[in-house]
């Protein structure tokens, strides 16, 4: 079952098509074609195939008509089946659109980052080799005003570089982060906070909370809802609040994006859940048809 980790990777990817296209640009500097718009397109990359082929994400650049299709998959772990899927969801996506096709790996490790990235026999003379960003190929963005251009980016940049042993770059990267969520939406702001939250160190928390230059307009409620509020009430559970709101935030973002507007009666549940309810209902988010499948 996916996890939150991957929901949460893909959902920076679903909330911005244009991340797919940046990530190849600037980090792995790949040659893109001129396109004017990038679109998310259905992942289902079944034709007329005896298995079903499904990628995590599909990206779509156009220039009137597709110029490039990328197809986005979140791997946190080595599952050596993927080395015989992968060549596949590339070639239906290609069949399908009429257009070059390249397949971008996203991992929160770099060792899964190397093995992802080595090169796929197809026989003869045959090989595939997927583009893959790792937690090191990403993007360190410290610079506040690239930030609020491009806010999913400076969050995967947060949560790829905030356990880093260098914590003052680090705390640099996640406030630059958390600064980017100024003026979002009120769906996208304290979730964005959160997810860089829960990816630093505890080394990177404290260079964060140290931080002479951390006098963001949000700051007042901010760090009261998530360094205050937990000091004054013990930092175990301040910890553990903290975690339960982001967690239902993302599960409920993830719910309104399969299920559409939720009824306040579920919003309430899900706000009042515990950590463990939240658990098990975010790994059946995806496979469950209805609402009540997915939180029975």
């Amino acid at each position: 079952m996916p996890s939150q980790l991957h929901e949460t990777l893909l959902l920076l990817f679903r909330n911005h098509p244009g991340l797919a296209p940046v990530l190849l640009d600037e980090a792995l500097h790949v040659e893109l074609p001129t396109y004017t718009e990038a679109r998310i397109e259905a992942a289902d990359l079944t034709d007329v195939q005896p298995a079903e082929y499904r990628a995590d994400l599909v990206v779509l650049l156009y220039d009137e008509r597709p110029v490039l299709g990328v197809i986005v998959e979140v791997q946190l772990g080595i599952d050596d089946r993927k080395r015989f899927a992968w060549p596949a969801y590339v070639t239906g996506l290609r069949a399908r659109m009429r257009c070059p096709v390249c397949m971008l790996v996203v991992t929160a490790d770099d060792a899964v980052a190397r093995w992802a990235a080595k090169s796929i026999d197809l026989g003869g003379t045959n090989r595939f080799r997927p583009l893959v960003i790792g937690p090191s190929a990403v993007p360190e963005i410290t610079d506040e005003v690239r930030a609020k251009s491009d806010p999913e980016l400076a969050v995967l940049s947060a949560m790829a570089h905030g356990k880093d042993d260098d914590a003052n770059k680090a705390a640099q990267i996640a406030a630059a982060a958390i600064a980017a969520t100024v003026g979002l939406d009120p769906d996208k702001r304290p979730l964005y906070r959160d997810m860089v939250l829960r990816s630093l160190s505890e080394a990177v928390t404290r260079s964060l909370k140290a931080m002479k230059t951390f006098k963001f307009e949000y700051q007042s409620d901010f760090a009261r809802e998530y360094f205050s509020k937990g000091e004054a009430q013990g930092k175990a559970e301040g910890e553990a609040a903290g975690e339960a709101r982001g967690r239902a935030a993302l599960l409920l973002k993830l719910l309104q994006l399969k299920f559409g507007a939720l009824p306040d009666a579920v919003t309430a549940r899900v706000q009042s859940a515990s950590i463990a309810e939240l658990d098990a209902w975010a790994e059946r988010v995806l496979s469950a048809t209805s609402l009540d499948e997915a939180l029975r």
